[in-house]
């Protein structure tokens, strides 16, 4: 009890936030062990994906003491004389966290740059590159819940960083003492030695000019429901449509300004029931040829499209890849790479193979999709990220929700001037490749112990038959496969071209398994979709038992 108590006041002493001070100093007073037991027996740890966590007091929340840690952690791994860009959403505590950054990093030395307001993860991703920047940090948690926060970092290139720059950084980061002895800048003025920049709003309209550089057709008659999720993606995605030439889309009003509380949506995730219902209503009333959804830092893209009986069906993150991928691929040229990730559909290699394209597969997240190769023109994860390119390149390397966007609405505008639309072309895509179905089983757990526990199970008693379809191939991913560096998942390839893969999720509490079924069309595209869907269920049902959960 007294080492307990004896850390919460050692943090307390060199907190500089008023908030967590009264939080924690309420907590000690009460001597309420089992919080201060969880707020101070573990902490969060910086990985690939940088730090996510709940606000509050303590190394196991997100806070001041945790962000001026890691800026220190990483201002050692860069050393002094270095440039990085900072970047944040609208989340509570966003902005702080974004000026303690800026003011540890140009304390050790490291020439900083403030993005001038709270602006779409994209814009932070394309300025690190585009000002010839040493790294990026972003403080956003993306579509976690409105009560979390996050940081990520970005290296040179313009990706988010991966092994070994992650590691180090964190080892960086248990060496930093108290943070109210580090050296601190302050933002610019003529006076002001060591001092950070706060950037112009050019920066933004560098990257619009960048993302309408896309291909994107000359077809703009197209009518568009839009919802940011109460997130930061408005006002860049609005910018960004009317200067490339389209209408603006009509934005969801009570969704349309940034709140972090997030207040019309259980979970601020398109992907999640009931977050799309405000944002397709507007699209019946309007009569939009599509609805489009940012999370709220917009580094995903949702898409809408309407029925003929007046309802909506929400278009999977597949889906809208092999869209934008053969599309992608039908206006570039020369010796092209697009990627994905192994629990993405097959579905953009049978495209790429159609095309004379090089494909490859990568682990889950962008941070290696953008490491798939020379030539990358297109990759895309299942979780609604695409990152669009043209001959030129990609102007921003990690998912881009605002420039997804902007090419569906071009392809949308298209085939509504060919009279088609987006389910069309699906079609297409269907008859000529093969259905390629896919869904996902997620099972959220309170105990992480479960998940390690199903993974380890899974491993020890492979499953021989999933679905009613024989597994032909068991791969266990730790292990590495095909040249893929080793990560916790296990694959299996089943009769008929079907395929799960079984992971634990890098940022919830999750357990997540990734199916596809693959039907050729022979007759109705209907028919095969509907087997696939059959597929689909069984496979599901047998998982469930399977993974014991």
């Amino acid at each position: 009890m007294s080492d307990l108590l004896k850390q919460a006041r050692e943090w307390l002493a060199q907190d500089p936030d008023p908030d967590t001070r009264t939080e924690l100093s309420d907590l000690i007073e009460r001597a309420d062990l089992d919080t201060l037991r969880e707020r101070f027996g573990a902490k969060l740890e910086f990985g690939t994906a940088g730090l996510r966590g709940e606000l509050g007091a303590g190394p196991n929340r997100m806070n001041r003491v945790t962000v001026m840690r890691a800026a220190a952690g990483l201002a050692e791994v860069l050393g002094p004389g270095k440039h990085v860009v900072i970047g944040y959403d609208a989340r509570y505590k966003s902005d702080v966290f974004a000026r303690d950054t800026a003011a540890v990093l140009t304390g050790a030395g490291i020439h900083a740059s403030l993005l001038p307001q709270a602006l779409p993860t994209p814009v932070l991703a394309f300025a690190v590159r585009h000002l010839g920047a040493d790294a990026g940090v972003t403080v956003t948690a993306s579509h976690n819940p409105p009560r979390d926060n996050g940081y990520k970092v970005y290296w040179g290139d313009g990706s988010q960083i991966v092994p070994p720059v992650d590691g180090q950084i964190s080892a960086a980061i248990d060496g930093v003492g108290r943070v109210d002895d580090l050296p601190l800048g302050a933002p610019a003025s003529p006076t002001t030695a060591g001092s950070f920049t706060e950037l112009g709003e050019d920066i933004l309209d560098d990257y619009i000019e960048a993302v309408i550089a896309l291909p994107l057709g000359r077809a703009r008659t197209l009518k568009v429901a839009y919802t940011p999720l109460h997130g930061v993606g408005a006002g860049t995605l609005t910018g960004a449509f009317l200067a490339a030439g389209f209408a603006s889309p009509m934005a969801v009003e009570e969704q349309r300004n940034p709140d972090p509380a997030f207040p019309t949506v259980a979970f601020p995730n398109p992907e999640e029931p009931g977050a799309m219902d405000l944002a397709l209503a507007l699209g019946t009333k309007i009569g939009a040829d599509v609805v489009l959804a940012n999370d709220p830092d917009a580094d995903r893209c949702a898409v809408g499209v309407p029925l003929r009986d007046g309802t909506w069906r929400m278009l999977t993150g597949d889906e809208v890849g092999a869209l934008l991928g053969e599309y992608v691929i039908a206006n570039t040229s020369g010796d092209r790479l697009v990627a994905t990730t192994i629990v993405s559909s097959s579905l953009l290699g049978r495209i790429a193979a159609a095309h004379g394209v090089r494909y490859t597969e990568t682990l889950t997240g962008f941070k290696w999709i953008m490491r798939a190769g020379a030539g990358l023109v297109f990759g895309y994860e299942e979780a609604l990220g695409y990152s669009v390119g043209s001959d030129a390149g990609l102007p921003v390397h990690d998912k881009d929700g605002i420039g997804a966007a902007l090419t569906i609405a071009a392809i949308a505008a298209e085939a509504k001037q060919a009279g088609r639309t987006l389910l069309d072309l699906l079609d297409d895509q269907a008859r000529k490749y093969g259905v390629h179905a896919t869904s996902q089983l997620s099972v959220r757990v309170q105990d992480l112990s479960l998940i390690a526990g199903a993974m380890a199970r899974l491993r020890a008693e492979p499953a021989k038959e999933l679905g009613g379809r024989a597994v032909e191939r068991f791969d266990d991913l730790a292990q590495g496969d095909g040249g893929l560096p080793p990560t916790d998942g296990l694959r299996y390839q089943l009769a008929g071209g079907a395929r799960v893969v079984v992971r634990p999720s890098g940022t919830e509490p999750k357990l997540k398994c990734y199916l596809e079924v693959v039907v050729p069309v022979t007759g109705e595209v209907a028919e095969a979709r509907a087997l696939a869907a059959e597929g689909l269920a069984a496979l599901t049902s047998d998982l469930k038992v399977t993974l014991g959960l």
